[in-house]
C-alpha cells in the first residue's frame, strides 16, 4: 500500500534508493549470518548423528527433493500448455536490451560439480567457479561473485561426518560449532525485531521502482498469472498433501508456524538470506528436532528449488509460444530435465533463476535474448518462487524428521544409556574397593 501510494510522486532513482535503504540493511544483516550459519549448523547437525542415521536421512532428503522438483516442473508444463500465455504476444512492442551470455549445458553441469570442490575455502565464501567463453566458443576458467554455498555445504558435511566418527576426540570441535550455532541464532532473534520494517521498505521500494504498470500488465499479465497459478497449486496443495500422506498431521498448522519465514522470503527473495529465520520458525515454533533442521535446511536452501524449477519450465515454454515454436515431446522432456538440474545449480540469491534460465533455453535451441521479455515481472515472480522454495524445504524437514524418528530415538536411548553407565561407574568402583578392603581385612585376621 505504501509503494502504490508513493507511485504518483514519480520519485527519481536516487530517491527510491534512499527510500529502500532500511530494506537493504535487512538484506545485508541476514546475508552476513548465512555463511557462519550454514557451516556451523551442518557441522553440528551431521557430527551429532551417527553415520548410519545421517546416511539414511540424507537419502530421504534427496528423494524428497527430486520428487518435489519433478512434480513442480510437471505442474509448470501442464499449466503453461493449458493457459498458453505466449500466444499472440509478439504483436505488442516488447523491450529488448542487453546481451545475454550463452552458456552450454555441459559446461554448466561441469561448473556445478567443480563448485562442489572449491580449491580455496576462503575464496568459496565470496566467489563461485564459472566457465567464460573466449571468442564466444572456447570455454575458459573464470569466476563470478557470490557465496559458493554448494562447495561450503559439501565441505561442512564431510567435516561433520569426520568429527562425528572421532567420538571423544572430536568433542571439543563439536562443542565449538554448537556454541557458534547458538550465538548466530541469538543474533537472528535480535534481527527479527527489525525484520518487519526492512520487509516493508524492500517491497514498497520495488513497487515504486516498477515502470509502466499497464504495459507490463498487458504484455506479461497472462504469463504472470500462469506462474502464480503453478506456484499456488504446488505450494498450497501438492506439498501439504505430501506432508499429510507421510506424517498424518495437519500441514496447514505446520505452515502457520512458518509465516515469519515465508514473509521474509517474500521480502528478501533469497532462500539463503531467509535461512536464519527458517531455522528459528522450525525449531522454536514447530519444534522440529535440531539434528534434522541443521542437516536438512542448509542443503535444501542450496539444492532444493521447487519454485525456480517450475518457473524455468513455464518461462521456456512461454518464450517458445511467443516465437510460434511448437515443441515436441522430446523437447518438453529436455526442458523438464534441464529445468530440474538448473534449479539445483541456482544460487539462493535474488534473481539467480534468470542466470540458469539460459541453460534451459539453450538446451532446446530457443533464443536466449528473449529472457529480456520476462525481466519486467521477474522481480515479483522471484519473490513468489523463493517463498515456495522455503516452504518446500521446511515441509521437507518435517517429513524427514517423521521418517527418521526411529533412528533419532535409538540415538537418544544410546546417549541415555551411556550417561547412566558413566554415573554407575564410580558406584561400581566403590563396591570393588570395599570388596578388596573386606578381603584384605579377612586375610589379616586369619
Amino acid at each position: 500500500m505504501l509503494g502504490f501510494a508513493l507511485r504518483p510522486h514519480n520519485m527519481s532513482m536516487r530517491e527510491i534508493k534512499y527510500f529502500a535503504f532500511p530494506g537493504e540493511l535487512l538484506m545485508r544483516m541476514l546475508q552476513m549470518l548465512v555463511l557462519p550459519l550454514i557451516v556451523s549448523s551442518l557441522v553440528t547437525g551431521i557430527s551429532s548423528l551417527d553415520s548410519k542415521a545421517s546416511g539414511k536421512m540424507g537419502i530421504r532428503a534427496v528423494v524428497y527433493y527430486m520428487v518435489t522438483t519433478l512434480i513442480a516442473v510437471f505442474i509448470g508444463i501442464v499449466i503453461v500448455m493449458i493457459i498458453q500465455p505466449g500466444k499472440g504476444s509478439r504483436d505488442s512492442p516488447l523491450a529488448k536490451s542487453g546481451n545475454i551470455e550463452p552458456v552450454q549445458a555441459a559446461d554448466a553441469f561441469l561448473d556445478l560439480i567443480r563448485n562442489m570442490f572449491p580449491p580455496n575455502l576462503v575464496e568459496a565464501c565470496f566467489k563461485q567457479y564459472k566457465t567464460v567463453y573466449k571468442k564466444t566458443t572456447i570455454p575458459m576458467s573464470g569466476s563470478s561473485n557470490g557465496v559458493n554455498a554448494l562447495g561450503l555445504v559439501v565441505f561442512s558435511m564431510c567435516f561433520g561426518l569426520v568429527i562425528g566418527n572421532m567420538k571423544q576426540q572430536g568433542q571439543a570441535l563439536r562443542d565449538f560449532f554448537d556454541c557458534l550455532n547458538e550465538a548466530i541464532m541469538r543474533l537472528v532473534s535480535i534481527i527479527i525485531w527489525y525484520a518487519p520494517v526492512g520487509i516493508l521498505f524492500l517491497i514498497a521500494g520495488k513497487i515504486v521502482e516498477m515502470k509502466d504498470l499497464a504495459e507490463v500488465g498487458g504484455q506479461l499479465g497472462m504469463y504472470t498469472v500462469t506462474v502464480i497459478v503453478g506456484l499456488l497449486i504446488h505450494g498450497l496443495f501438492v506439498l501439504p498433501m505430501l506432508y499429510f500422506m507421510v506424517t498424518r498431521k495437519n500441514p496447514y498448522s505446520f505452515i502457520g508456524g512458518l509465516l515469519q519465514a515465508l514473509i521474509t522470503a517474500l521480502g528478501t527473495s533469497s532462500s539463503s538470506a531467509t535461512l536464519p529465520i527458517t531455522f528459528r520458525c522450525l525449531e522454536e515454533i514447530n519444534h522440529v528436532d535440531k539434528r534434522v533442521t541443521r542437516f536438512i535446511l542448509p542443503v535444501g536452501a542450496t539444492i532444493n528449488m521447487d519454485g525456480t524449477a517450475l518457473y524455468e519450465a513455464v518461462a521456456a515454454i512461454f518464450i517458445a509460444q511467443v516465437n510460434d515454436m511448437d515443441l515436441n515431446f522430446g523437447q518438453i522432456l529436455t526442458i523438464s530435465i534441464t529445468a530440474t538440474a538448473a534449479s539445483i545449480g541456482a544460487a539462493g540469491i535474488p534473481q539467480a533463476g534468470l542466470v540458469t534460465m539460459v541453460i534451459v533455453l539453450t538446451s532446446v535451441g530457443l533464443p536466449t535474448e528473449d529472457i529480456t521479455l520476462i525481466i519486467a515481472v521477474d522481480w515479483f515472480l522471484d519473490r513468489l518462487r523463493t517463498t515456495t522454495n522455503v516452504l518446500g524445504d521446511s515441509l521437507g524437514a518435517g517429513i524427514v524428521e517423521h521418517l527418521s524418528r526411529g533412528e533419532l530415538q535409538n540415538q537418544d536411548d544410546e546417549v541415555r544409556n551411556s550417561v547412566i553407565e558413566e554415573n554407575e561407574k564410580p558406584y561400581q568402583l566403590i563396591c570393588q574397593e570395599n570388596d578388596t578392603i573386606k578381603h584384605h581385612n579377612s586375610e589379616t585376621t586369619m
